[in-house]
């Protein structure tokens, strides 16, 4: 097993760790569930969580992975680089544009030396109609660059795609677009599994069989949904605003980190 010393993510929403518990203000996440694991196995163990929700490709690259590879000091240092999504749900999404940029930013990433963890997105949920179509349609040619760079630089890949576990909507919070701490506990699981951690391999088990909800519960938290995330959502890109403007990373250089369990 390697012993790995630091951990810096680098990412949107997902990798901030939204929709999970808050602990001290701020969403616990599947990284800082990670690193609890981390600092256990290493007495001088340092954690940067750079992620911040809402932004694009190009912004982690530019604003975040610079301070990344400053902390880089060799293959006991694992960087966490997740970016593309929101590009992806955008309506003027460019292949053309994001997928080399992400590449390109992965190989700098691993010519740092450090130990570069990759992840793909989840092509196909329980969802129909033609947005699941789109979605799915997307992230497939996304999810392919995503492999190919891994392959070429030698990272880590969690693919979501592997275990149709992951479909199960009990994972998503209510924005269902968000893991919610359930969800964000079985991804931690299956990071430290693919990193050759201490896990726990509960995390491949699937939920019970949920009958269906009523209609009327169906119709109301639709309504909700509606309501609540997606008009929200659509004013900020009518207005080219974005969840993240503002807002700072947890950590913006490696701190000592206690786990949090």
């Amino acid at each position: 097993m390697m012993l790995y010393t630091r951990l810096i993510t680098c990412g949107d929403s997902f990798t901030e760790g939204m929709c999970d518990e808050i602990i001290n203000g701020q969403y616990r996440g599947w990284a800082d569930r990670v690193a609890d694991v981390m600092a256990t196995q290493s007495p001088n163990f340092t954690y940067a969580n750079l992620a911040v929700r809402g932004k694009l490709v190009h912004q982690v690259a530019a604003d975040q992975v610079p301070i990344a590879l400053k902390y880089v000091t060799g293959p006991e240092t694992v960087v966490f680089f997740h970016a593309g999504a929101n590009d992806v749900l955008r309506p003027k999404y460019d292949p053309g544009q994001v997928l080399p940029l992400y590449a390109d930013t992965v190989r700098k990433i691993a010519a740092s030396g450090a130990t570069v963890f990759l992840f793909t997105v989840l092509e196909r949920t329980d969802a129909k109609g033609k947005a699941a179509e789109l979605w799915e349609s997307r992230f497939r040619g996304f999810n392919e660059n995503v492999r190919t760079v891994a392959h070429e630089v030698g990272a880590i890949l969690a693919d979501a795609n592997e275990d149709g576990m992951l479909k199960d909507r009990r994972f998503l919070a209510f924005d269902r677009l968000h893991l919610n701490a359930l969800g964000q506990y079985r991804v931690a699981q299956a990071i430290l599994e693919k990193l050759d951690m201490p896990f726990s391999p509960d995390w491949r088990d699937p939920l019970p069989p949920k009958k269906p909800d009523p209609l009327f519960l169906r119709l109301m938290t639709n309504s909700l949904w509606l309501f609540g995330f997606v008009l929200p959502w659509m004013w900020r890109r009518v207005r080219g605003k974005s969840s993240g403007d503002g807002r700072k990373s947890k950590q913006s250089e490696p701190v000592s980190w206690l786990p949090t369990r």
